[in-house]
């Protein structure tokens, strides 16, 4: 008998079922086989874990590390995927999906947290035997172990190539974000290499939760009572909640006097709410109004002058989103479910109109690391279309002497100033663009103008754009 043959088998250790890092592979499953977005499928996902493990046991720490996880692993999934491919003797789209994500939230532990190493390994090791089986294990390990020899500043350095011989390349790979995003966030940025360089290191920054507190329904001096709480930046009706604070515990926003808002979005309706006029200002619209965020605070603010908002939004699901949001308000508004490239009202019927366009979302990849990887450029041929034509409807429902806001969370220069400019001279004269800066009072770095793009790393806002046009004739 061989000395291999009397050496005693080491005895089966059960794999540990570790409910957060099941949870964040679940949530990582769904937005891959389902398209779903991280931030719809992870508060259920922890509610129900809270259920059934208990609070005692799924405390408020388990939480906040499910969420680093999956949303970290989403924002690094270029950089991670550049690494993991690095060791793996296959191409990365040979590797079963559901492999990759283990891979994947095994190489953020490693990469990307304090977690020690050990315990990365092993607890990915562990849930790859659940959720995989142990011979889909072993290669998890193995890949593991080789992840772990190096950090990520060393693995940039090997699988990164020079900025001096590609520098999107570079960037796409040390920032985890697409190529073609790359370039056109640098497009419309400008400048060199320290400017974009900043852009993307803010989209993979965790977000602070921003709050607004709705006029005649709440005030920020209410919700700066809550733990952790702080003013906002530049919006006088914003409150930050920092240290991931959780808006569902905030009384006014489980009542929906305050709502969650990023405070660029709130700027934007600020600045169309307070363009100087002449004549009348008793008509409002609200031209893309679904989920309902802006047109809550437009509502209000024109209910405090006498005027009405009309929200419209072509989902009829997302109008619900929309009245919910607008429930409690202390005027009087509508909301309708209509087409805005072919709406029921008259021309000229609006002093004031919104039309915040469906877009790429480029300008929100800090909240939805995701979509980064699910746009394609082509997705630029499919909005533009629709973004003129409802700039056009805009355009046409407000009078004369009236004020239209065109308004996107998307830096992409073919979704803002290229729309604008072609929307414009199809009006020949009949309409020309003011300047939005003053309206930003106090805000810095906006630019030459007379629209104004806001960034992540600049205003720790979204990247909204937005363009005010008067109607002249």
């Amino acid at each position: 008998m061989s000395e291999q043959s009397r050496r005693p088998r080491k005895p089966y250790r059960r794999p540990q079922k570790d409910p957060v890092r099941m949870l964040a592979f679940e949530a990582l499953r769904a937005v891959d086989e389902r398209d779903a977005y991280a931030n719809l499928v992870l508060p259920p996902l922890l509610r129900r874990a809270r259920e059934k493990e208990g609070p005692d046991k799924f405390e408020a720490r388990d939480a906040a590390l499910a969420t680093e996880l999956v949303y970290g692993t989403l924002r690094r999934q270029g950089t991670y995927d550049a690494v993991i491919a690095a060791c793996v003797d296959r191409p990365l789209r040979e590797v079963d999906p559901p492999v990759l994500d283990v891979l994947s939230l095994g190489a953020h532990q490693l990469l990307g947290t304090r977690i020690p190493t050990h315990a990365a390994v092993s607890a990915s090791v562990d849930l790859a035997r659940v959720v995989l089986g142990d011979g889909r294990a072993k290669f998890v390990n193995a890949v593991l172990r080789k992840i772990a020899q190096h950090d990520l500043d060393g693995w940039l350095e090997r699988v990164a190539p020079p900025y001096d011989e590609d520098p999107e390349d570079h960037l796409a790979v040390v920032h985890s974000h697409p190529r073609w995003v790359v370039s056109a966030l640098w497009d419309s940025l400008g400048g060199g290499r320290a400017g974009i360089e900043e852009l993307l290191a803010a989209d993979n920054e965790r977000p602070e939760v921003t709050l607004i507190a709705r006029p005649g329904r709440a005030t920020t001096e209410e919700l700066l009572r809550e733990e952790s709480a702080v003013a906002g930046r530049w919006s006088p009706y914003a409150v930050r909640l920092a240290e991931g604070g959780e808006p569902g515990a905030v009384d006014a926003v489980r009542e929906g006097r305050a709502g969650v808002q990023d405070e660029g979005s709130q700027l934007v309706a600020l600045a169309l709410a307070n363009a100087p006029l002449d004549g009348p200002d008793k008509a409002w619209l609200d031209g893309c109004a679904g989920p309902g965020g802006k047109a809550a605070l437009l509502a209000a603010l024109a209910a405090e002058r006498g005027a009405v908002l009309l929200a419209s939004e072509k989902q009829p699901h997302r109008a619900g989103l929309v009245a919910k949001a607008l429930r409690g308000n202390p005027g009087p508004y509508q909301v309708i479910a209509a087409d805005g490239t072919r709406p029921p009202w008259r021309p000229g019927a609006f002093d004031r109109v919104l039309m915040d366009v469906p877009c790429t979302g480029l300008g929100a990849l800090r909240r939805r690391p995701e979509a980064r990887w699910r746009r394609r450029p082509e997705d630029l041929d499919g909005f533009a279309p629709l973004q003129r034509a409802l700039l056009r409807t805009a355009l046409e429902s407000v009078r004369v002497g009236g004020v239209v806001g065109y308004a996107t969370c998307s830096p992409h220069l073919a979704e803002t100033r290229v729309v604008v400019e072609d929307v414009l001279k199809q009006f020949g004269g009949a309409a020309d663009l003011i300047d939005a800066r003053p309206l930003l009072d106090g805000v810095p770095g906006l630019g030459e103008g007379p629209d104004v793009q806001l960034w992540p790393h600049l205003h720790g806002t979204d990247a909204m754009y937005l363009a005010l046009i008067r109607r002249t004739a």
